[in-house]
């Protein structure tokens, strides 16, 4: 997995910068515990995993609806997992420092595992895919939050257009993604699109994108950065009653085959 976020400044600024709102993370995380299967059984004690952690946002949150469940985040960034630690520490999480085609984890002792915005961060997937296939329990589920190079059309490229030609060379297509993880022995077990709100107006998105929390804005020169935040600004301005900004992602379920 690429250290996309090894500079502690960018860290730092990761936890505020990708926070969703309360209504929007009790959403998905909902949605990511049913399809990995144990929404239906929350006293039955269970091993969830986080390939690619970051703060840790999503392993306090699945831990907190789950009662009896242990989470762990795995990310190959120290600083990432320092702001995880400060941020996101519960009782039945642990953070780990390793990488998706080495987990610090033993064979066959996962129920679930979610890849979260960092699948194409990923260089050698196939890899990873053996990797989950190995720490996975036969029948585990795996879970890919992602938006695939067919289907790119996050509100960030309405301001800063030119990242969506850098992201349509980044992001995996559906069956580039689907072929990595049959190979280990994945099949498909669902796909769906699901939207929540990230900002609750255009002026909240700003301030947002401001903080350039995520790798693909810590990427671009000043000048094409501030161009961004102004297109931005200019939109705000215009927008009067302020209306929730949703962003969408693809979401892959691949089960674990063999017994």
């Amino acid at each position: 997995m690429t250290i996309a976020h090894q500079d502690p400044r960018l860290a730092g600024a990761y936890e505020r910068g990708n926070a969703m709102p309360a209504a929007s993370l009790a959403a998905w995380t909902e949605l990511i515990a049913d399809r990995l299967g144990r929404a239906e059984r929350p006293g039955e004690s269970g091993w969830l995993l986080e390939v690619g952690c970051g703060t840790g946002v999503f392993c306090a949150a699945l831990a907190e609806l789950l009662p009896g469940v242990r989470v762990t985040g795995v990310d190959p960034s120290e600083a990432m997992l320092a702001e995880a630690a400060r941020h996101h520490a519960h009782p039945r999480v642990e953070y780990l420092h390793g990488l998706a085609d080495a987990l610090p984890l033993p064979d066959g002792s996962c129920d679930g595992a979610l890849i979260s915005r960092v699948v194409h961060h990923i260089p050698d997937r196939p890899a990873a895919a053996r990797e989950l296939a190995r720490v996975l329990r036969p029948g585990g589920r795996v879970l890919i939050r992602t938006t695939v190079r067919e289907r790119l059309d996050s509100p960030v490229y309405t301001y800063w257009p030119q990242l969506l030609d850098t992201d349509r060379r980044r992001f995996c297509a559906e069956q580039e993604l689907l072929a990595d993880f049959a190979g280990a022995g994945f099949v498909p077990d669902g796909w769906e699109s699901f939207a929540q709100p990230i900002a609750g107006s255009l002026a909240e998105l700003r301030e947002r994108y401001a903080l350039r929390a995520e790798s693909k804005l810590a990427a671009l020169g000043e000048a094409e950065f501030a161009a961004g935040l102004e297109r931005l600004a200019a939109a705000a301005e215009g927008e009067g009653e302020g209306r929730p900004v949703l962003e969408r992602y693809d979401v892959l379920v691949l089960r674990r085959g063999g017994r």
